[in-house]
Order: structure tokens, then C-alpha cells, then sequence
């Protein structure tokens, strides 16, 4: 018997049986399983490698995050490298100390 086919008796039996508790509970549980399965269908993700596929996006996810992190501080360190150069010049500018350049 498959999940639709559960669902379906369940609702028969709270059509004819009146609706308790259990019975609502069941069919609740199966209606979920059964939406949670059509996603997961509807996605691609209902294979036997469906699992090893979302552990090498999360792999993939984490490798571009730690790349971006990465060239963020690549750009901060080479931006205040840069405004200390300029600090330093104009420092040796004010000193006259370029005089001593020439």
C-alpha cells in the first residue's frame, strides 16, 4: 500500500468513522510525508545521491563564502597599505625630506 493510497483510507475511515483524534493525527502525518516526497520529486532530490548532492553544495557553499572572506581582506589589506604609503609620503613631503630625495 502506498502513501496515497493510506492517505485516501484514512479519510474514508473519518468520513464514515467520524474524525478522532488519532485518525486526524494520521492523516495529518500522511499528507505530510506525502507533500515532503512530491518536493523532494519535484526538485530532483529523491534519488539515493540525493544526500551525497547537497553535501558537496554545502562543500561548494562554504568553499565560495571562505573565497569571498578571503578577497575581502585581500582588498582592506592592500587599501590600507596603500593609505599608509600615502601617509608615509606626505609625512617625508612635509619634513622636506623629498628635498634630500633629489
Amino acid at each position: 500500500m502506498n502513501r496515497e493510497d493510506m492517505l485516501a483510507r484514512l479519510l474514508a475511515q473519518a468520513e464514515t468513522a467520524g474524525s478522532e483524534r488519532l485518525t486526524l493525527r494520521a492523516i495529518v502525518e500522511e499528507a505530510s510525508d506525502l507533500g515532503a516526497v512530491r518536493v523532494l520529486e519535484r526538485m530532483g532530490l529523491a534519488d539515493d545521491s540525493a544526500h551525497q548532492d547537497l553535501n558537496e553544495l554545502r562543500e561548494l557553499l562554504r568553499a565560495w563564502r571562505d573565497a569571498k572572506a578571503s578577497a575581502w581582506k585581500a582588498v582592506v589589506d592592500w587599501a590600507v597599505r596603500g593609505l599608509l604609503a600615502l601617509l608615509l609620503m606626505g609625512i617625508a613631503v612635509r619634513l622636506g625630506a623629498w628635498n634630500l630625495v633629489r
